[in-house]
Protein backbone atom coordinates (compact mmCIF):
# COMPACT_ATOMS: atom_id res chain seq x y z
CA UNK A 1 0.00 0.00 0.00
CA UNK A 2 1.34 3.17 -0.57
CA UNK A 3 2.35 5.95 1.58
CA UNK A 4 -0.26 8.28 -0.24
CA UNK A 5 -3.23 5.69 0.97
CA UNK A 6 -1.86 5.57 4.39
CA UNK A 7 -3.07 9.21 4.95
CA UNK A 8 -6.32 9.01 3.78
CA UNK A 9 -9.28 7.19 4.59
CA UNK A 10 -9.48 3.95 2.34
CA UNK A 11 -12.38 3.36 0.03
CA UNK A 12 -13.73 -0.59 0.56
CA UNK A 13 -15.14 -2.66 -1.56
CA UNK A 14 -16.36 -5.98 -0.32
CA UNK A 15 -18.07 -8.35 -3.04
CA UNK A 16 -20.44 -11.20 -2.75
CA UNK A 17 -20.89 -13.92 -5.02
CA UNK A 18 -24.83 -14.90 -5.03
CA UNK A 19 -26.79 -17.89 -6.23
CA UNK A 20 -30.12 -18.49 -4.76
CA UNK A 21 -29.35 -16.61 -1.22
CA UNK A 22 -32.58 -15.31 -0.96
CA UNK A 23 -32.58 -17.01 2.98
CA UNK A 24 -29.17 -14.80 3.55
CA UNK A 25 -28.80 -11.66 1.74
CA UNK A 26 -30.46 -9.83 4.37
CA UNK A 27 -29.01 -11.28 7.46
CA UNK A 28 -25.96 -11.04 5.43
CA UNK A 29 -26.56 -7.22 4.73
CA UNK A 30 -27.33 -6.05 8.36
CA UNK A 31 -23.76 -7.86 9.69
CA UNK A 32 -22.13 -6.16 7.20
CA UNK A 33 -24.02 -2.75 6.84
CA UNK A 34 -22.41 -1.53 10.67
CA UNK A 35 -18.69 -3.15 9.95
CA UNK A 36 -18.87 -0.89 6.42
CA UNK A 37 -20.24 2.00 8.45
CA UNK A 38 -16.76 2.45 10.21
CA UNK A 39 -15.48 3.35 6.66
CA UNK A 40 -16.45 6.76 5.13
CA UNK A 41 -15.93 5.36 1.52
CA UNK A 42 -17.04 2.16 1.27
CA UNK A 43 -19.39 -0.32 -1.84
CA UNK A 44 -21.12 -3.68 -0.95
CA UNK A 45 -21.13 -5.24 -4.16
CA UNK A 46 -23.23 -8.42 -5.13
CA UNK A 47 -23.14 -10.24 -7.50
CA UNK A 48 -25.65 -12.31 -8.51
CA UNK A 49 -25.03 -15.95 -10.78
CA UNK A 50 -28.31 -16.49 -11.93
CA UNK A 51 -30.07 -16.84 -9.00
CA UNK A 52 -34.00 -18.47 -9.63
CA UNK A 53 -34.81 -17.07 -6.32
CA UNK A 54 -35.56 -14.08 -4.82
CA UNK A 55 -32.44 -13.10 -4.54
CA UNK A 56 -32.30 -10.43 -7.30
CA UNK A 57 -35.04 -8.70 -5.93
CA UNK A 58 -34.14 -8.36 -2.63
CA UNK A 59 -29.96 -6.61 -3.11
CA UNK A 60 -32.41 -4.68 -5.52
CA UNK A 61 -34.93 -3.41 -2.59
CA UNK A 62 -31.29 -2.77 -0.34
CA UNK A 63 -29.44 -0.72 -3.27
CA UNK A 64 -32.87 1.43 -3.57
CA UNK A 65 -32.31 1.93 0.65
CA UNK A 66 -28.67 2.27 0.71
CA UNK A 67 -26.26 3.83 -2.06
CA UNK A 68 -23.18 1.85 -1.09
CA UNK A 69 -24.89 -1.51 -2.11
CA UNK A 70 -24.63 -2.48 -6.25
CA UNK A 71 -25.82 -5.09 -8.07
CA UNK A 72 -24.05 -6.63 -10.52
CA UNK A 73 -26.55 -9.45 -12.33
CA UNK A 74 -24.73 -12.47 -14.47
CA UNK A 75 -27.34 -13.63 -17.97
CA UNK A 76 -26.85 -16.57 -16.75
CA UNK A 77 -24.92 -19.48 -13.78
CA UNK A 78 -21.30 -19.21 -14.59
CA UNK A 79 -20.11 -20.26 -11.16
CA UNK A 80 -19.03 -19.28 -8.24
CA UNK A 81 -15.28 -18.52 -9.75
CA UNK A 82 -16.84 -16.48 -12.30
CA UNK A 83 -18.87 -14.57 -10.32
CA UNK A 84 -16.37 -13.76 -7.81
CA UNK A 85 -14.10 -12.76 -11.15
CA UNK A 86 -16.67 -10.61 -12.33
CA UNK A 87 -17.15 -8.62 -8.47
CA UNK A 88 -13.38 -8.01 -8.53
CA UNK A 89 -13.58 -6.83 -12.05
CA UNK A 90 -16.21 -4.43 -10.91
CA UNK A 91 -14.80 -3.34 -7.60
CA UNK A 92 -13.35 0.72 -7.68
CA UNK A 93 -11.62 -0.13 -3.73
CA UNK A 94 -8.39 0.76 -2.93
CA UNK A 95 -8.79 -3.07 -1.21
CA UNK A 96 -11.27 -5.10 -2.27
CA UNK A 97 -12.93 -7.72 0.20
CA UNK A 98 -14.66 -10.71 -1.15
CA UNK A 99 -16.67 -13.31 1.42
CA UNK A 100 -19.76 -15.87 0.92
CA UNK A 101 -23.18 -15.12 1.01
CA UNK A 102 -23.79 -17.63 3.33
CA UNK A 103 -22.63 -16.20 6.57
CA UNK A 104 -20.01 -18.97 6.84
CA UNK A 105 -17.29 -16.25 6.54
CA UNK A 106 -17.48 -13.73 9.90
CA UNK A 107 -17.65 -10.28 8.39
CA UNK A 108 -16.57 -8.91 11.69
CA UNK A 109 -13.06 -10.30 10.69
CA UNK A 110 -12.99 -7.04 8.32
CA UNK A 111 -11.44 -4.55 10.51
CA UNK A 112 -8.54 -7.25 11.08
CA UNK A 113 -8.19 -8.02 7.35
CA UNK A 114 -8.45 -3.82 6.77
CA UNK A 115 -5.77 -3.40 9.80
CA UNK A 116 -3.26 -6.38 8.21
CA UNK A 117 -3.62 -4.34 4.82
CA UNK A 118 -2.60 -1.06 6.46
CA UNK A 119 0.85 -2.77 8.15
CA UNK A 120 1.50 -3.19 4.42
CA UNK A 121 0.62 -6.73 3.42
CA UNK A 122 -1.23 -6.48 0.05
CA UNK A 123 -2.90 -9.81 0.42
CA UNK A 124 -4.38 -11.08 3.62
CA UNK A 125 -6.22 -14.59 3.39
CA UNK A 126 -8.17 -16.80 5.78
CA UNK A 127 -7.55 -19.81 7.30
CA UNK A 128 -10.43 -22.11 8.10
CA UNK A 129 -9.67 -23.80 11.52
CA UNK A 130 -10.90 -27.30 11.42
CA UNK A 131 -14.86 -27.35 11.37
CA UNK A 132 -16.09 -30.42 14.12
CA UNK A 133 -19.33 -30.17 12.91
CA UNK A 134 -18.45 -31.09 8.73
CA UNK A 135 -18.94 -34.78 7.91
CA UNK A 136 -16.07 -37.33 7.59
CA UNK A 137 -16.36 -37.03 4.38
CA UNK A 138 -16.18 -33.52 3.94
CA UNK A 139 -13.34 -33.35 6.07
CA UNK A 140 -11.60 -35.94 4.27
CA UNK A 141 -11.51 -34.51 0.92
CA UNK A 142 -10.36 -31.25 1.85
CA UNK A 143 -7.84 -32.40 3.75
CA UNK A 144 -7.31 -34.34 0.07
CA UNK A 145 -7.27 -31.84 -2.49
CA UNK A 146 -4.59 -29.31 -0.47
CA UNK A 147 -2.19 -32.24 -0.07
CA UNK A 148 -2.74 -33.21 -3.97
CA UNK A 149 -2.36 -29.75 -4.69
CA UNK A 150 0.61 -29.18 -2.80
CA UNK A 151 2.27 -32.31 -4.38
CA UNK A 152 0.92 -31.86 -7.90
CA UNK A 153 0.82 -27.66 -8.35
CA UNK A 154 3.64 -25.34 -8.36
CA UNK A 155 1.65 -22.48 -5.95
CA UNK A 156 1.20 -23.61 -2.42
CA UNK A 157 -1.94 -23.30 -1.36
CA UNK A 158 -2.40 -23.82 2.59
CA UNK A 159 -4.98 -25.95 3.72
CA UNK A 160 -8.21 -24.37 5.01
CA UNK A 161 -8.02 -21.51 2.85
CA UNK A 162 -11.13 -20.24 0.86
CA UNK A 163 -12.25 -17.34 -1.01
CA UNK A 164 -12.74 -15.14 1.98
CA UNK A 165 -9.74 -12.39 1.57
CA UNK A 166 -8.38 -9.05 1.22
CA UNK A 167 -6.36 -7.95 -2.09
CA UNK A 168 -4.97 -4.90 -2.67
CA UNK A 169 -5.84 -2.62 -5.57
CA UNK A 170 -2.80 -3.43 -7.26
CA UNK A 171 -3.19 -7.07 -6.84
CA UNK A 172 -7.22 -6.63 -8.24
CA UNK A 173 -5.70 -4.77 -10.98
CA UNK A 174 -3.24 -7.78 -12.04
CA UNK A 175 -5.98 -10.33 -11.87
CA UNK A 176 -8.15 -8.63 -14.09
CA UNK A 177 -5.79 -8.79 -16.75
CA UNK A 178 -6.02 -12.52 -16.33
CA UNK A 179 -8.45 -13.51 -19.13
CA UNK A 180 -8.84 -17.69 -18.26
CA UNK A 181 -11.67 -19.25 -18.88
CA UNK A 182 -10.94 -22.32 -16.47
CA UNK A 183 -10.59 -20.15 -13.23
CA UNK A 184 -9.31 -20.80 -9.85
CA UNK A 185 -8.90 -17.27 -7.95
CA UNK A 186 -7.08 -19.37 -5.03
CA UNK A 187 -4.85 -20.22 -7.00
CA UNK A 188 -4.05 -17.23 -8.91
CA UNK A 189 -3.81 -15.23 -5.72
CA UNK A 190 -1.02 -17.30 -4.62
CA UNK A 191 0.67 -17.28 -8.03
CA UNK A 192 0.61 -13.59 -8.44
CA UNK A 193 2.79 -13.53 -5.39
CA UNK A 194 2.73 -10.20 -3.57
CA UNK A 195 3.34 -9.95 0.01
CA UNK A 196 0.76 -11.76 1.96
CA UNK A 197 -0.41 -13.04 5.41
CA UNK A 198 -2.89 -15.13 7.12
CA UNK A 199 -5.60 -14.98 9.49
CA UNK A 200 -7.60 -17.40 11.40
CA UNK A 201 -11.01 -17.54 12.06
CA UNK A 202 -13.67 -20.50 13.30
CA UNK A 203 -16.25 -21.25 10.60
CA UNK A 204 -19.45 -20.17 11.06
CA UNK A 205 -22.78 -22.51 10.37
CA UNK A 206 -24.93 -21.68 7.05
CA UNK A 207 -27.60 -19.00 8.17
CA UNK A 208 -29.81 -20.44 5.48
CA UNK A 209 -30.51 -22.48 2.72
CA UNK A 210 -28.51 -25.39 1.54
CA UNK A 211 -24.31 -25.65 -0.27
CA UNK A 212 -24.68 -24.71 -3.63
CA UNK A 213 -21.58 -26.80 -3.80
CA UNK A 214 -22.06 -30.57 -4.48
CA UNK A 215 -19.18 -33.32 -4.41
CA UNK A 216 -19.32 -33.16 -8.36
CA UNK A 217 -18.74 -29.53 -8.00
CA UNK A 218 -15.57 -29.43 -5.59
CA UNK A 219 -14.33 -32.23 -7.54
CA UNK A 220 -14.31 -30.27 -11.06
CA UNK A 221 -13.04 -27.08 -9.05
CA UNK A 222 -10.22 -29.32 -7.36
CA UNK A 223 -9.16 -30.41 -10.97
CA UNK A 224 -9.25 -27.47 -12.12
CA UNK A 225 -6.91 -26.29 -9.55
CA UNK A 226 -5.02 -28.99 -10.05
CA UNK A 227 -4.28 -28.48 -13.84
CA UNK A 228 -4.27 -24.91 -13.85
CA UNK A 229 -1.22 -24.39 -12.49
CA UNK A 230 0.96 -27.45 -13.53
CA UNK A 231 1.84 -30.35 -15.61
CA UNK A 232 2.61 -32.60 -13.30
CA UNK A 233 0.14 -35.04 -13.72
CA UNK A 234 0.91 -35.30 -17.36
CA UNK A 235 4.75 -35.83 -16.17
CA UNK A 236 3.18 -38.89 -13.69
CA UNK A 237 1.48 -39.91 -16.52
CA UNK A 238 4.41 -40.91 -18.73
CA UNK A 239 6.70 -42.10 -15.88
CA UNK A 240 3.91 -44.48 -15.22
CA UNK A 241 3.39 -45.55 -18.69
CA UNK A 242 7.34 -46.15 -18.66
CA UNK A 243 7.21 -48.10 -15.14
CA UNK A 244 4.04 -50.35 -17.03
CA UNK A 245 6.13 -51.02 -20.28
CA UNK A 246 8.78 -52.18 -18.81
CA UNK A 247 6.87 -54.37 -16.63
CA UNK A 248 4.66 -55.44 -19.52
CA UNK A 249 8.52 -56.16 -21.31
CA UNK A 250 9.82 -58.44 -18.35
CA UNK A 251 6.58 -60.37 -18.53
CA UNK A 252 7.45 -60.89 -22.53
CA UNK A 253 10.77 -61.83 -21.85
CA UNK A 254 9.42 -64.07 -19.49
CA UNK A 255 7.28 -65.69 -22.14
CA UNK A 256 9.37 -66.41 -24.57
CA UNK A 257 11.46 -67.67 -22.25
CA UNK A 258 8.83 -70.13 -21.11
CA UNK A 259 8.11 -71.34 -24.89
CA UNK A 260 11.62 -71.17 -26.26
CA UNK A 261 13.21 -73.54 -23.26
CA UNK A 262 10.61 -75.30 -21.42
CA UNK A 263 7.80 -77.58 -21.56
CA UNK A 264 5.76 -76.17 -19.80
CA UNK A 265 1.96 -74.54 -21.68
CA UNK A 266 1.31 -70.86 -21.93
CA UNK A 267 -0.30 -69.29 -19.23
CA UNK A 268 -4.05 -68.88 -19.68
CA UNK A 269 -6.37 -66.59 -20.65
CA UNK A 270 -7.67 -65.34 -17.19
CA UNK A 271 -3.50 -63.74 -16.95
CA UNK A 272 -3.72 -62.64 -19.91
CA UNK A 273 -6.94 -61.12 -19.70
CA UNK A 274 -5.94 -59.67 -16.55
CA UNK A 275 -2.78 -58.04 -17.41
CA UNK A 276 -4.73 -56.61 -21.03
CA UNK A 277 -7.40 -54.90 -19.33
CA UNK A 278 -4.93 -53.72 -16.48
CA UNK A 279 -2.44 -51.97 -19.23
CA UNK A 280 -5.80 -50.97 -20.91
CA UNK A 281 -7.04 -48.89 -17.94
CA UNK A 282 -3.81 -47.63 -16.93
CA UNK A 283 -3.80 -46.13 -20.51
CA UNK A 284 -7.47 -44.98 -20.57
CA UNK A 285 -6.30 -42.67 -17.34
CA UNK A 286 -3.36 -41.31 -19.02
CA UNK A 287 -5.54 -40.31 -22.06
CA UNK A 288 -7.98 -38.83 -19.44
CA UNK A 289 -5.49 -36.91 -17.79
CA UNK A 290 -4.11 -35.59 -21.21
CA UNK A 291 -7.64 -34.85 -22.23
CA UNK A 292 -8.12 -32.55 -19.46
CA UNK A 293 -5.47 -30.53 -20.67
CA UNK A 294 -6.24 -30.52 -24.57
CA UNK A 295 -9.88 -30.00 -23.72
CA UNK A 296 -8.57 -26.94 -22.03
CA UNK A 297 -6.91 -25.61 -24.23
CA UNK A 298 -9.45 -26.10 -26.45
CA UNK A 299 -11.94 -24.26 -24.44
CA UNK A 300 -9.04 -21.40 -24.08
CA UNK A 301 -8.67 -21.27 -27.42
CA UNK A 302 -12.09 -19.63 -28.43
CA UNK A 303 -11.47 -16.66 -25.72
CA UNK A 304 -15.30 -16.81 -24.76
CA UNK A 305 -16.16 -14.60 -21.81
CA UNK A 306 -15.74 -16.17 -18.40
CA UNK A 307 -18.85 -14.43 -17.58
CA UNK A 308 -21.74 -11.76 -19.35
CA UNK A 309 -23.05 -9.11 -17.08
CA UNK A 310 -27.14 -8.57 -17.70
CA UNK A 311 -27.96 -4.91 -18.71
CA UNK A 312 -30.54 -3.35 -16.20
CA UNK A 313 -33.82 -2.83 -17.89
CA UNK A 314 -34.87 0.95 -18.18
Amino acid sequence: MSEELLNKEPFVSVVVPCYNEAGNIQALYDQLAPVLASYTSHELVFVDDGSKDETVSLIEALSKKDASVKLIQLSRNFGHQAALKAGLDSAGGDCVISLDADLQHPPELIPDLIKKWQEGFEVVFTQREEDPNLSWMKRATSKLFYRLSQKLSSVQILQGTADFRLLDREVVDVLKQLDESYLFIRGLVSWVGFKQTAISYKPQGRFAGKSNYTYRKMFSLALSGITSFSIRPLQLSMLLGLFIASLAGIYGLYVIYIFVFTEQAMPGWASTTASVLFIGGVQLIMLGVLGEYVGKGFMEGKRRPTYIIRKPKT
